[in-house]
């Protein structure tokens, strides 16, 4: 599944950076630090929609593998490599997770398709993603924030175009992503901002 990333959608993006552009990271930490809830306020639960069938569509479960390898603590992950969250099972998903959890503050991870210009760009907003937007698909919206990596070029072919994308673009982006959302919430935990990103594996 994926987001079809354009500013038409509505949503409001309160951070965006190139994921090679190493000295803005600390942006995308921040806004997702002022994003998040107070702590024991809501749960924190991170949904990564995709499938490691198609390799542009790879990247939320990317991110949930990466996560769940970190051991956040009060944080749930809902969406790996192993156990992805992708069209079949995501209402059913949704439910467990609103039975499991009380009034949880859920972050949607996903990937999305865009301007040539955007590829390789992180977007952090408000409110949900709309996962399956970009291939025409009409699914539960997911978030009350989002965070999606531009993979590929949006406009034609979107599922050939997802399926052809280059998997260091999406590996790459699931690292930033999966590092500065550790990092944001680690540091809301501590109470100040990380200055450091965390090394990769």
């Amino acid at each position: 599944m994926n987001l079809k990333f354009e500013q038409g959608l509505g949503q409001k993006i309160i951070a965006q950076v190139h994921y090679q552009d190493h000295s803005n990271h600390h942006a995308l930490i921040q806004a997702i630090r002022h994003s998040l809830p107070e702590i024991g306020t809501s749960p924190i639960v991170v949904v990564c929609i995709g499938t490691d069938r198609s390799t542009g569509d790879a990247l939320g479960p990317l991110v949930g593998s990466y996560l769940e390898r970190h051991h956040l603590a009060d944080t749930s992950v809902y969406g790996t490599l192993e156990k992805p969250v992708h069209a079949m099972n995501l209402q059913e998903t949704l439910a467990l997770i609103n039975a499991s959890h009380e009034n949880p503050f859920i972050i949607g991870i996903d990937a999305c398709l865009g301007r040539q210009k955007n590829i390789g760009k992180i977007n952090i907003a408000e409110g949900p993603v709309l996962p399956g937007a970009g291939v025409k698909k009409e699914l539960i919206p997911v978030g009350d924030m989002n965070i999606t990596g531009v993979v590929n070029i949006s406009g034609f072919m979107e599922y050939s175009v997802l399926q052809n994308t280059r998997l260091h673009i999406v590996m790459r982006l699931s690292q930033v992503i999966g590092q500065c959302l550790s990092a944001a919430l680690l540091s809301r935990r501590k109470g100040r901002l990380l200055s450091k990103l965390f090394l990769m594996d």
